[in-house]
This record gives structure tokens, C-alpha cells and sequence, in this order.
């Protein structure tokens, strides 16, 4: 994989803040031509650096005020990426990661109440081949430095 130059990465801050900024509009940030960005970034997504363009979406403007995290068990061996894959398409999953311990995996949910919650639950179970879960509700949030 080929390192990425500074311009490279310029374009790529311009992405990660705003996935629908135009190629004008990153090319008057980074000082270069549309068709210069075009190129760039075509560049980027054949060499897998950018693997997609996606909707961030806000949960609580949805409200879906209830967040819980899920501890994961599942059956047998499986893979990292077949555990992202089964997860992905959920919504209500924020995030998830492998994990040691006992658990295989964690899981972040942001559900509208405990009802939705139990529903995504068990969309996540029927995704992959899940042992069981332990899941714990968030009651007050302390501090919070994730990302927008």
C-alpha cells in the first residue's frame, strides 16, 4: 500500500468532516483543480484507503435515548470480519469490538426504549451465531469525548 502525501491526506480530512463536499469544494480547501480531486480521490477508493461513503447517523436525534453495552458470546470460531458484517446492516449497533476475556465481543446500542433495545438484541443474535449476550443499560452518561 502506497503512503499517502500531504495532499492526500488534506483531501481525506475534507471526507472524514464532510463525506458530501463537492470536488470544488475540497479543491478550493486543499488548492486544487475538481478534476485534480476527481483523480485523488478515485485513487484513494481503488487503493482501499476509502472503503466507502456513509451517513453518520445521530441517535438522539432519532430518540433513541437508551444505550446500552452488550457483551457478546458467541458459538465456535468465528472471524472479526464475519462478526462486522453481520453487524453492520443493524442500526442500532454505534459500535463493536473484539474484546478479551470471556466474551468475544462489545457491543454499543442506542435504542429508543428497552423494547427497541430487545428488538435489536435479538436481530443480533439471529445475525450471527451468538451463545448469548450480557447487556448492560447506561443510566447517566459522565463524560463523553467520542467523535461528532
Amino acid at each position: 500500500m502506497r503512503e499517502l502525501d500531504e495532499l492526500d491526506e488534506k483531501v481525506v480530512s475534507c471526507l472524514t468532516r464532510d463525506a458530501r463536499a463537492t470536488y470544488a469544494q475540497i479543491g478550493d480547501e486543499v488548492g486544487l483543480s475538481a478534476p485534480a480531486v476527481k483523480r485523488r480521490v478515485d485513487r484513494l477508493v481503488s487503493d482501499g484507503i476509502i472503503k466507502g461513503f456513509t451517513a453518520v447517523i445521530d441517535p438522539v436525534a432519532l430518540q433513541w435515548n437508551t444505550e446500552a453495552y452488550v457483551q457478546v458470546f458467541c458459538r465456535g470460531n468465528i472471524s472479526p470480519e464475519s462478526l462486522a458484517a453481520a453487524w453492520e446492516p443493524i442500526p442500532e449497533v454505534v459500535s463493536a469490538a473484539t474484546i478479551t476475556g470471556t466474551a468475544d465481543a462489545i457491543l454499543r446500542i442506542m435504542a429508543r426504549d428497552v423494547r427497541h433495545l430487545e428488538e435489536a438484541l435479538e436481530r443480533i443474535r439471529q445475525a450471527s451465531p451468538v451463545d448469548r449476550t450480557e447487556s448492560i443499560i447506561v443510566l447517566s452518561q459522565l463524560i463523553d469525548r467520542g467523535h461528532p
